[in-house]
């Protein structure tokens, strides 16, 4: 389900506070930011990902660059050395100054160490030297990927902004810089996300939900948002049947007529704290009165409704994941 696309419920008992909200359909509409959102929060998670392993290579270049500077000074020393000595510094070493057989020995076993010291040095050197530049070259690949990443992520926009053409445009939206920071969902080792699938028994309905969303819904509780909701619905082509979206009542028991008061304001904390968590939650997009909130395109005015509180999304906070 998506914005202006969200699904028709199964029908509730007539004056059913709880029963799933009516909330319109519009399937091109859906498709086009479906595409467009999920294909740009994954191009975000890799960048995010890439930058912190360039990052992490800065900072091992410059320690090796660090380490790597007194052991060159060493290495061209004993290279020095060895040049003056006529290219043999142990043997050279060795016989210099030595009046008797013990007094050579001693001078040989010294040599050794000398020498010992001067090949670790010489092999670390190389090490440091290899290590750096393949460094080099793993931040160099790091920056090519962000500007790959960087591309799809504009494209992506300006398909979310395609699609959103048909609003209203732009609207303020809703955001509280004081709202709780949620943990975050698992992503993968690429830091992409993962693909889920319907596998949790829902805690609102006897469908099944992703344990991304499982995830959402419990860190939204946690950070007291404890009135009603309800998730998964057996029909529609979007996100309600995928397990992949719930809707959170404005109202404390169920679904009611437009949120006013305590309860408009409970809906627009909920609503900011989703979109400021959405990098952590994986959200795909968020609507709440009248409007729609993507991460490739922002808050924009949300006129897929049909009048009512449901379809206009007054009565409750939709928040779908990836």
């Amino acid at each position: 389900m998506i914005v202006g696309v969200l699904t028709t419920p199964a029908a509730a008992a007539p004056g059913d506070p709880t029963g799933a909200p009516n909330e319109g359909t519009d399937l091109t509409l859906g498709e086009k930011l479906d595409a467009a959102n999920t294909e740009w929060l994954q191009a975000q998670a890799v960048l995010d990902a890439s930058k912190k392993r360039q990052a992490d290579l800065a900072l091992q270049m410059e320690s090796m660059q660090k380490e790597l500077e007194p052991v060159r000074a060493s290495v061209n020393v004993i290279a020095a050395a060895a040049y003056r000595t006529g290219g043999d510094i142990r043997l050279s070493a060795a016989l210099v100054n030595s009046d008797s057989t013990e007094q050579f020995m001693d001078r040989v076993l010294l040599v050794r160490m000398v020498a010992q010291y001067s090949d670790k040095q010489i092999a670390r050197l190389t090490k440091l030297e290899k290590d750096l530049a393949a460094a080099k070259k793993a931040a160099d690949e790091e920056v090519a990927k962000q500007q790959a990443q960087a591309a799809i992520q504009a494209k992506k926009k300006a398909d979310a902004e395609a699609a959103l053409a048909k609003m209203r445009g732009k609207a303020d939206g809703y955001v509280n810089v004081n709202s709780p920071l949620a943990n975050p969902a698992p992503r993968n080792a690429d830091g992409s996300w993962p693909a889920e699938n319907c596998i949790i028994d829902d805690p609102t309905t006897t469908g099944c939900i992703t344990p991304r969303m499982l995830h959402a819904a419990q860190e939204a509780r946690k950070a007291g948002f404890t009135h009603f909701y309800s998730c998964f619905r057996p029909s529609g082509p979007y996100e309600h049947p995928k397990g992949r979206a719930c809707d959170f009542s404005a109202a404390a028991d169920g679904f009611g007529g437009t949120a006013t008061g305590a309860d408009k304001t409970y809906g627009t904390n909920l609503a900011a704290y989703f979109v400021k968590n959405a990098s952590a939650l994986g959200v795909l997009y968020v609507i709440w009165f009248r409007q729609v909130w993507t991460p490739a395109a922002g808050w924009h005015a949300y006129s897929g409704g049909n009048g009512d509180p449901s379809s206009d999304h007054t009565n409750h906070v939709h928040l779908s994941v990836l």
